[in-house]
């Protein structure tokens, strides 16, 4: 890997994190379209590295969010109430929605490792986010915010978060059409989506890490991947942003036709191939 491929990289996994277009399918597709042949010990150290950046992202821009719903969930704890304040709800759940992902993930681990060797798959489930980005805006009554937020449509969203386990899925699109098929707001609905992200980043990351120090000298180009590192967080601290304002006006259906379009070219190219 060179210093041009982690920065680029590094951009492409900051803005597609948390836009609704599927970073870990990005990460399969572009160098796949590039005719990068980055070495598998490389790309997964990279890989974990970048995740790390964007867990980082979110919780900079959250972090006010994060500490009052702590916070408030330790005072719900301490007074025998966790549902007695809307943040201390909110953290409860959070976890609620964490959990079908974690489970769903540890059952079917090996179809998603197999997943990720195959653009052409990838680029099949682009298309699947792309219906669930247009279905998310044909149904739904998007008059909701967090404040009217309960355990079953947490549950709900933890089952879209579970799906995006796929690369080629995104998993803020698929959190983001959870909560707008149960009548949330886009707005309210990305950043739940962002909140639950939380969890699972901190979870795979661990673990990503735990393989990680099991590579000899895991960091020899390190030098290499810091600045895919920084972009990666960078971007992706800009992309919560900019998705939020978005999102308070405008549709999903430009991300929809951009997973379309991105399906399709891979599709062509493989077939060239």
């Amino acid at each position: 890997m060179t210093v041009f491929q982690s920065i680029l990289l590094g951009i492409v996994q900051g803005l597609t994190e948390f836009l609704p277009i599927s970073s870990s399918g990005h990460l399969v597709i572009v160098p796949y379209l590039l005719g990068w042949k980055i070495p598998p010990q490389e790309a997964f150290i990279f890989d974990v590295l970048v995740q790390v950046a964007t867990l980082v992202a979110v919780i900079a821009y959250f972090w006010r969010d994060l500490l009052a719903i702590i916070l408030a969930f330790g005072r719900g704890i301490k007074n025998r109430n966790p549902f007695g304040e809307f943040q201390s709800r909110l953290a409860v759940y959070v976890l609620v929605a964490t959990l079908p992902g974690g489970v769903i993930g540890v059952l079917i681990i090996d179809a998603v490792e197999a997943a990720f060797s195959d653009p052409r798959t990838v680029a099949f489930l682009l298309l699947v986010t792309a219906f669930l980005l247009v279905l998310a805006e044909r149904i739904g009554k998007r008059n909701k915010t967090l404040e009217d937020l309960d355990w079953k449509s947490s549950l709900w969203i933890g089952f879209f978060q579970a799906l995006a386990i796929f690369p080629g899925i995104s998993r803020s699109g698929a959190t983001i059409v959870g909560g707008m098929t149960r009548d949330m707001k886009r707005e309210p609905a990305a950043r739940f989506s962002f909140l639950i992200s939380i969890p699972i980043m901190l979870a795979a990351g661990f673990l990503a890490l735990v393989d990680l120090f099991q590579i000899p000298d895991p960091f020899a180009s390190l030098t290499v991947y810091f600045p895919g590192f920084i972009a990666s967080a960078v971007v992706g601290y800009l992309s919560i942003r900019w998705l939020l304002r978005y999102l308070t006006r405008h549709p999903l259906y430009i991300f929809a036709v951009y997973c379309a379009v991105l399906s399709a070219l891979a599709f062509l190219i493989s077939l060239s191939r």
